[in-house]
């Protein structure tokens, strides 16, 4: 049995506890509360002990990317840059790749992740993770706009993963990569094939402008693309609605969904997602270096709909500190209560991908991978304090 107290206790689904204290046992939180513990403790002094934040999405895969895509003012554009790097790194086995892939984890780490949700193309970061101290989801993207096959094409990748290293606390699903790029078919094959294993799935969803015109007129930046690298399928009609509302004509959207950026929903787009229990993560920092605009972060919040927070991929932002995230929310958001933005960095991501026992609240009986962050003294609103950006010098694991 150990015993920590702090300044601050931040479980997550109660009010902060001034004063606090947490005691665990073989890796598992025994109990927690306010003044000092039965048992022998630890004071650890002017800290906040929270939960391991949770990075709903990320592609560690493209850490190597880091720095070597610029900024674009359309969207389209930059994943043109994405490609043509991509090119030019064709073997995911190459050491810089796998190098880059490590210390993003790590790096992950050291920022105060204790869980993620990472999209992969090349199934490389499964074992990596496996090999770390990290734990979440993998989900391996599916990209077929003409789809041939589309239970063939889905009957492969569970195939692919199932090939894969993966433990309980490293799984591994599917994702369809976005509206524009996956085929009517294959997005209804991704369901039904998660939906028998019983894991979330993943899309992004509602990014930028060229989305929209493309799912509702069939043309555009993302037409042109396809055209572009030999993809269009010409007996593909185009929906006449938004990106939202599609996906939930093919029953993509439900409690198992994650869907990522939502720059261009609407107010209706947000309720449909909240009916159905889906899950919005949002990246804001990758939203701005990539040309998808700024999200309507407060919108999101007013809907109702569950929100979970991403850094998304080195290639598009600064690092994968989710506090710094949590700091732009805040900046783009000032009316939101702090409390729910840390919601979105811990509870929301740990329930979204299924580890919602043992991550995401500082409750009996879940995990005891807690995050202590140095405070100032004196300080009276600690969950707005820990929403205003943290850096690594503040941060250590307790256990």
């Amino acid at each position: 049995m150990s015993g920590y107290r702090a300044a601050w206790v931040v479980p997550i689904d109660r009010a902060p506890i001034r004063h606090g204290w947490v005691e665990t046992s073989n890796g598992r939180i025994v109990d927690l509360g306010e003044g000092v513990p039965v048992g022998p403790s630890v004071d650890l002094g002017d800290v906040a002990l929270l939960p391991g934040l949770v990075n709903a999405h990320t592609h560690i895969e493209l850490s190597y990317l880091h720095h070597r895509v610029p900024a674009a003012e359309q969207f389209v554009d930059w994943i043109r840059g994405v490609v043509a790097m991509r090119r030019q790194h064709g073997d995911a086995s190459e050491p810089a790749i796998l190098m880059a892939a490590r210390q993003a984890i790590a790096d992950a780490a050291r920022f105060g992740t204790a869980l993620v949700g990472d999209i992969s193309n090349t199934l490389l970061t499964p074992a990596l993770l496996c090999e770390s101290s990290m734990h979440g989801v993998v989900f391996d993207e599916i990209i077929r706009f003409n789809s041939g096959d589309a239970a063939a094409v889905v009957a492969d990748a569970c195939r692919a993963i199932d090939a894969v290293p993966q433990t309980p606390d490293v799984r591994v699903s599917l994702a369809a990569h976005a509206p524009y790029s996956v085929a009517p078919s294959v997005f209804r094959e991704i369901v039904h094939a998660a939906g028998r294993r019983g894991m979330p799935i993943s899309v992004h969803l509602s990014e930028s402008r060229a989305e929209s015109e493309f799912i509702r007129e069939g043309t555009g930046p993302w037409r042109q693309f396809l055209d572009d690298v030999g993809a269009w399928n010409p007996e593909w009609t185009p929906p006449g609605t938004t990106p939202v509302a599609y996906l939930d004509s093919l029953g993509f959207l439900g409690p198992q969904s994650l869907v990522v950026h939502g720059v261009q929903m609407s107010g209706d787009d947000l309720a449909r997602l909240c009916q159905r229990h889906a899950t919005l993560v949002t990246s804001p920092r990758s939203n701005l270096h990539t040309g998808a605009g700024t999200p309507p972060v407060a919108a999101f919040y007013a809907s109702g709909v569950r929100v979970a927070v991403g850094t998304d991929s080195l290639a598009s932002t600064e690092d994968m500190n989710v506090f710094s995230e949590l700091a732009t929310l805040r900046r783009l958001a000032p009316g939101v209560a702090a409390s729910r933005l840390l919601e979105s960095a811990t509870r929301s991501g740990a329930d979204a991908l299924g580890f919602e026992a043992d991550y995401g609240t500082l409750t009996r009986g879940k995990r005891a991978r807690i995050l202590a962050v140095s405070l100032p003294g004196a300080l009276t609103d600690v969950e707005e304090y820990l929403v205003g950006g943290i850096e690594p010098a503040q941060l250590h694991w307790v256990e």
